[in-house]
């Protein structure tokens, strides 16, 4: 085998993980070329499902179901639990809807994000799979469902114990969270339908569509999906996915001048630890691979 794809299979060995890649040219009269490695394998989707949500959320503001102005007042108490964002914050915090849906992108905020899924519905994000033809993508509930689920399976005391149990190479964890038949799943191919509608004003109208790309271009991870392409003439917007052995980012990277990209990259490491640098970097370089085969 040669070409693309089997560049793309060397790395992720070379990186100790099992991978899935798709990716596709978005042209201007439909989907283009695609460079495709187990791209219809369903995945644990971990905060990727935070991209249909958005969607779901910008389809509500257009309904007038939600405004996007709308305070929301998220307490201490009452927030799930993450490293960035609200959920690493120690008082009351009021933000409006449309940037409680920008923190849960830019920083992969779990607080706001359950907040969102809480005003959104998840009736609403079924809606979005429905609509857009994501008939391989399952949205079960939100980081908070994921969490209690973890330290329900990993007979845990507290999240930070559980997670601890996760990231535990001598005593490795199975639990059903980080399974696909009973967790929030995807595809790589739903992935970059899911982009390619935001990139073609077809997801949302294209006032909520332009709103989407910007907030997707100012996520702040550079590690991923943005490392593969250091370049002042390339832009990268993207959501990333992180949980235990899990390390994903799916996004559209584009050329100045050329025509954009969408890419979905998933892994699943053979080690469990919280820091995998060159896992973290294989999306790079796997994406660099299909994006490059893929320039006009």
């Amino acid at each position: 085998m040669t070409g693309p794809q089997a560049r793309i299979r060397e790395l992720f060995a070379g990186a100790g993980v099992r991978g899935w890649l798709h990716a596709v040219r978005i042209d201007p009269d439909g989907p283009g070329p695609e460079v495709a490695v187990d791209p219809d394998g369903r995945v644990v989707m971990a905060s990727v499902y935070k991209l249909p949500l958005l969607v779901a959320f910008c389809r509500a503001v257009d309904e007038g179901a939600l405004d996007p102005v709308e305070p929301v007042r998220l307490l201490p108490e009452a927030r799930t639990a993450g490293p960035t964002g609200v959920s690493a914050m120690s008082d009351p915090v009021t933000m409006s809807l449309r940037d409680v849906a920008r923190s849960m992108i830019i920083v992969s905020d779990n607080a706001a994000a359950d907040a969102l899924l809480d005003a959104v519905g998840l009736a609403r994000v079924h809606d979005v799979l429905r609509v857009l033809g994501l008939h391989a993508t399952t949205v079960r509930g939100g980081t908070r469902d994921t969490y209690d689920t973890l330290v329900r399976d990993t007979d845990a005391d507290t999240l930070q114990d559980a997670m601890s149990r996760l990231a535990d190479n001598d005593r490795p964890a199975d639990p059903s969270a980080l399974d696909p038949l009973l967790s929030s799943a995807t595809t790589g191919r739903d992935m970059t339908r899911l982009l390619t509608a935001i990139w073609s004003d077809t997801a949302a109208s294209p006032a909520q569509c332009a709103y989407m790309r910007t907030v997707l271009g100012q996520q702040v991870w550079p590690h991923r999906l943005a490392a593969g392409f250091p370049h002042p003439a390339v832009r990268v917007a993207g959501k990333t996915g992180t949980l235990g052995p899990l390390r994903h980012e799916v996004g559209v990277v584009q050329y100045r001048g050329e025509p954009p990209v969408a890419v979905a990259v998933f892994t699943r490491a053979a080690r469990a630890e919280v820091h995998l640098p060159a896992v973290d970097a294989v999306i790079g370089s796997t994406a660099r691979v299909a994006v490059g085969a893929l320039r006009v």
